[in-house]
């Protein structure tokens, strides 16, 4: 009996797992690399000691040196201008440099602090410092001023080796401090010629461990990960008979011999997945039907309300004006009930269809500059505004891509209602502002009128809710529900502000883009609905939110 050639060969390390290959292969790496990178801290480290040394220490304790050389010959310059004129003016530098000195010699000594050779140096000047200035400075300095001295003439020669032996000792120091900066500048370059070396090796190992860990990741995951995505692929084209052939290390063998397992299965799974998406399609395409009956008949059932409600509303009022007053108070009474009731179910159907439009009939995108809109709406609105003495500010608004109308339908319910519902005695005070919010605008209108208890914050979004009586606040109750229809329809969100108290915030969100998932089929066209009689309680002429 031959061996199937598709079998496996029976190897030292073919019971290695991909996750023992890697675990392997992952800490030999790791230990190359931490013995590389402690190496290369150690370089890194010295280079930066040799380099702190030789920038914070070594270069300015030489400059230092220089210029307590250079304050030591402005005190003998000083003192012998002195000496030969008798001027005070030369013992200003004198002076000058002895303060200057204290304050370089304290810098070379916090500098040179653990260095005794140049701390010897440092002390070796200072002494020759001071012997001049006990012998030659200090004498002339004490002398009258005005006239020459008589010190500085008959100490010339003195004071000139006096200064002489100070130069000798400066030159020492200087010359101790140059050598110990070049010791540090050659120790600097060979730690940094060192540090390439370690780096560079440190580069090439990590090439090579790299083209390894490649060539094993090929040979181990990729080739087989291949030859299970090739046998995959011919199952998903339709070949469902062909076979998964296990290769590479133990688990990916495991998993081969487990989606082979699954090959039967899935052609179960795939005819039972396409009965169901076929009884989904169906069932969308009836949805679909349904909703597009649904706005049909909504429009057509407020439609054909309007006939009969003009009759009664118009035989209604008839009755009043001609048999008002002849009848009891209880008649006339129930008249003005009917009337009433009549041009409320006006109102009412006519915001419903209101409704029914937003993002039906309104659907024409383009810029709107809503600083234009506004103040379109508020010359609409400037006879309750003038009536209620109100005032409305704003503060800059963008440009979006929006539908003009119903913009101009939001503001006008949103900012109507802040005059409505306004305090007693209280002229209203509303403001409009504007904000970017990442990706979006922001808006808010804010008033100072009788506010919205937290309780009702989303109730007054709700269609035909109302939180006050119609003697109390006139109105249908359809107003912030429109606001809430336009705004999502263009991709925002409205809420209430629960922490305001004096008064009302509304805020709502607007995309200065139209988003994707708005565009979709035409929106279905509807025949205007003819003009409703005028009636005596006629329809309110400012649009409003949702009383609270």
């Amino acid at each position: 009996m031959q061996d199937d050639p598709r079998a496996p060969r029976s190897r030292p390390l073919s019971a290695w797992t991909t996750r023992r290959w890697l675990r392997a292969g992952a800490g030999l790496s790791l230990a190359v690399l931490a013995v590389l990178g402690v190496l290369g801290f150690w370089v890194l480290d010295r280079s930066q000691t040799i380099s702190t040394q030789l920038v914070d220490v070594r270069s300015p304790a030489l400059s230092t040196a220089f210029r307590l050389e250079s304050v030591l010959l402005n005190q003998e310059t000083g003192i012998r201008g002195y000496g030969l004129t008798g001027n005070p003016e030369f013992l200003q530098p004198y002076q000058q440099g002895l303060a200057d000195e204290k304050t370089h010699v304290a810098t070379l000594t916090w500098l040179l602090h653990g260095d005794a050779e140049a701390l010897a140096d440092l002390a070796a000047v200072e002494d020759a410092a001071d012997r001049w200035r006990q012998e030659i400075a200090e004498p002339i300095a004490a002398a009258p001023a005005g006239a020459p001295s008589v010190q500085a003439a008959a100490s010339a020669e003195t004071g000139k080796a006096a200064f002489d032996r100070l130069r000798a000792a400066l030159t020492r120091e200087q010359d101790h401090l140059r050598a110990d900066r070049a010791a540090a500048r050659a120790d600097l370059l060979a730690t940094t010629r060192t540090r390439d070396l370690v780096f560079s090796a440190i580069a090439v190992v990590i090439a090579v461990l790299t083209a390894l860990a490649f060539e094993g990741l090929r040979r181990g995951i990729n080739r087989p990960l291949e030859q299970l995505s090739a046998d995959a692929r011919r199952i998903a084209e339709g070949d469902f008979e062909h076979p998964i052939v296990p290769t590479g290390p133990a688990d990916l063998r495991q998993l081969s011999a487990e989606i082979d397992l699954m090959r039967g299965r899935l052609t179960r799974e795939l005819a039972f997945t396409e009965q169901a998406r076929l009884r989904l399609d169906a069932q969308a395409a009836e949805l679909q039907r349904s909703n597009t009956e649904l706005e049909q008949f909504a429009y057509v059932a407020s439609h054909d309300l309007q006939e009969p409600l003009r009759k009664v509303s118009s035989f209604t009022q008839l009755l009043r004006r001609r048999y008002g007053g002849q009848l009891d108070a209880k008649a006339d009474q129930y008249i003005d009930f009917a009337v009433d009731g009549a041009n409320r179910m006006q109102v009412m159907i006519n915001d419903l269809l209101d409704f029914s439009r937003v993002g039906r009939v309104h659907h024409n995108h383009q810029e709107v500059d809503l600083e234009e809109v506004l103040e379109r709406t508020l010359e609409t609105l400037s006879v309750g505004i003038e009536e209620a003495q109100g005032q409305v500010t704003h503060d800059p608004l963008p440009t979006l891509v929006a539908d003009p109308t119903q913009m101009g339908m939001l503001w006008q319910n949103l900012i109507g209602n802040a005059v409505k519902f306004r305090r007693p005695g209280v002229p209203p005070r509303i403001h409009v502002s504007a904000e970017r919010d990442g990706g979006l605008w922001r808006f808010a209108v804010t008033d100072n009128g009788i506010g919205i208890p937290a309780q009702f914050a989303v109730k007054v979004f709700v269609i035909f809710q109302r939180l006050h009586t119609k003697e109390a606040y006139a109105g249908s109750g359809i107003g912030l529900a429109m606001c809430k229809k336009i705004v999502e329809f263009h991709g925002g969100t409205i809420e209430v502000d629960p922490t305001r108290t004096e008064g009302a915030r509304i805020s709502f969100t607007l995309a200065p883009e139209p988003l994707e998932a708005l565009e979709g089929p035409e929106p279905l066209e509807a025949p205007e609905v003819p003009a409703a009689p005028a009636v005596e309680a006629a329809r309110p002429a400012e649009p409003e939110r949702q009383p609270r």
